[in-house]
């Protein structure tokens, strides 16, 4: 492999100090002579490696570190992996003299070390270096859940990622997050935002692409969170995405519009929240459907009695507003707001509705005088967060810029040379 004159550093996924010389190699060079040319010789005499000596194991707290011996070389390139293909994060130095890893190993781990080395002649050096990770550091296990379930939904579907126990701290969480990745064909951009101690929540900057496929695993298996705290395998998820469904419902007006991918499809005569209980302001998510629902004054604290069955329920909060079948105010809707703060409609349109959207699909709320949608605790309320301000829930994008960062092409595996 042809080599830069210029040291690099090699951006890669996890690792941690344990220093080991090794045994002396002999140089080869090729028949033209030319150092390019030449057959990798074994750079063992050329470097030092703080690994385990023998079968012994290596303690994943400590960093690793790779050292060029003498003056008549330098490291090239280091790259290491473990046996599930995951890179450790490492950096080396300008002159080529040492590289170390920079983020910690997994316990009970096998890694594979690739060392690059040069001569003064510029003749190219290799060693590849095996050993394993002590698992009897392993303590306590952070345990990931990751929702939806596999499926179809709307291109406002949050993923979400619930942990099985609280991370605090800046370090402990971004270790957490730069395990936990994301992916969408076609691509767009994304990032994680901690909702609370044990739950994050990932939405793209705009909404998820129509009719994409949206990959999310972890790689935070016997990776050191925090002390005694030590990362489990999780469940990969896979789901997709249909068609863009947006309705929007002007609670001035009392009118409804849907549209798919951007054009108008239906636009349906509506009521909303009355005075005392106004329908919420802002993006919400549909979160199901329900072909019957029985929904009653208690269950909302109304002091007027009310205990209906009501059908083609679509739900787009916890806390159970809907949009679904109003019959006996038809004469209302179009007209004024008469409910306890669910959007009504006659049963042919709310059957129409139920039938159009899906789980994840938007619904938007205009021009009442009711409350903003909370962001979070009662269904997904992500959209209304700011761009900026979702990006500051990020334990590694806080503070930076907009677009692809170098933080962004941490969280993934670079490519391979």
């Amino acid at each position: 492999m042809l080599m830069s004159n210029s040291p690099r550093i090699r951006t890669v996924l996890s690792c941690t100090s344990l220093v080991v010389a090794l045994g002396a190699g002999a140089t080869a060079c090729g028949s033209d002579g030319h150092p390019l040319s030449a057959k990798p010789y074994d750079a063992a005499s050329q470097i030092a490696f703080n690994g385990p000596a023998g079968s012994q194991k290596a303690d994943p707290d400590k960093p690793l570190e790779v050292t060029a011996q003498g003056d008549d070389g330098r490291i090239t390139d280091v790259t290491a992996t473990d046996a599930m293909g995951r890179y450790v994060a490492g950096e080396l130095s300008a002159d080529g003299s040492r590289w170390h890893s920079t983020a910690p190993l997994a316990a009970g781990a096998h890694y594979t070390v690739r060392v690059s080395t040069e001569d003064d002649e510029g003749s190219p050096g290799r060693k590849v270096l095996n050993f394993a990770t002590n698992e009897a550091a392993k303590k306590r296990q952070l345990k990931v859940t990751f929702g939806p379930e596999a499926g179809k939904y709307g291109v406002g579907q949050p993923v979400t990622a619930k942990l099985s126990a609280k991370v605090k701290g800046k370090e402990a969480r971004a270790t957490v997050e730069r395990a936990l990745t994301v992916r969408s064909k076609p691509a767009t951009e994304g990032s994680w935002h901690w909702v609370d101690s044990q739950t994050l929540h990932y939405r793209p900057k705009d909404y998820w692409p129509t009719n994409a496929t949206v990959d999310v695993h972890s790689n935070l298996d016997g990776i050191k969170v925090s002390d005694r705290l030590w990362g489990a395998a999780a469940k990969p998820l896979q789901f997709t995405t249909g068609d863009k469904i947006v309705a929007v419902t002007d609670a001035g007006s009392h009118w409804m519009t849907v549209y798919r991918n951007g054009e108008e499809i239906n636009s349906i005569p509506v009521t909303t929240g009355k005075p005392g209980y106004s329908t919420r302001n802002g993006i919400k998510v549909v979160l199901g459907k329900e072909y019957v629902v029985r929904m009653t004054s208690a269950s909302i604290g109304a002091s007027d009695f009310y205990d209906k069955m009501v059908y083609y329920a679509t739900r787009v909060t916890d806390s159970g507003e809907y949009v679904h079948a109003a019959p006996w105010s038809v004469g209302s809707q179009g007209a004024a707001n008469t409910s306890h703060g669910c959007t009504g409609m006659s049963t042919g349109n709310a059957a129409w509705f139920y039938e159009t959207v899906r789980q994840g699909d938007i619904v938007k709320v205009v021009n009442s005088y009711g409350a903003d949608m909370d962001p979070f605790g009662n269904g997904f309320g992500d959209w209304n967060v700011p761009w900026k301000k979702w990006r500051e829930g990020s334990a590694l994008l806080k503070g930076t810029k907009e677009g692809r960062t170098a933080v962004d092409a941490a969280r993934l595996r670079p490519e391979s040379v």
